[in-house]
């Protein structure tokens, strides 16, 4: 009931095992009652919701307090807070690309380690030569 952007999405979810109820992974066409406790697993969160009532239809986005309830602890929000503070340094593979300001910021890195080890092993070559050709 709308944790999911669509239907698909939210059976993938279950097959994968993100969705529990009470502790147990779900399958999709897993029956649920009025007061479970649904944990459902978007990483780096876990959303916790309690089914206050149950509906046939698909409703609107205003309805869904009246039959769902957000009960995920306050410390999950403050870690996707963080995750999303910390922007590039925790940035996994396939999240988008870099920003341009990432991208000077690697470029410059690069250039720097290049220059840095260029310089050096140049230094080295001469300290090895006696003057002897």
């Amino acid at each position: 009931m709308r944790v999911f952007k669509t239907r698909t999405i939210s059976t993938d979810a279950c097959k994968k095992g993100r969705v529990s109820i009470s502790g147990s992974a779900v399958k999709p066409s897993r029956t649920i009652k009025v007061g479970d406790v649904i944990d459902v697993r978007k990483p780096p969160v876990t959303y916790t919701f309690r089914v206050k009532a149950l509906t046939e239809n698909r409703l609107g986005a205003r309805l869904v307090p009246e039959y769902l309830e957000n009960i995920t602890p306050q410390s999950q929000y403050e870690l996707l807070e963080m995750t999303r503070i910390s922007g590039f340094v925790d940035r996994r593979k396939g999240l988008g690309r870099p920003t341009k300001r990432d991208g000077r910021e690697i470029s410059k890195f690069k250039e720097d380690t290049y220059a840095d080890s260029f310089f050096l092993d140049w230094e080295d070559d001469d300290d090895d030569d006696d003057g002897q050709d």
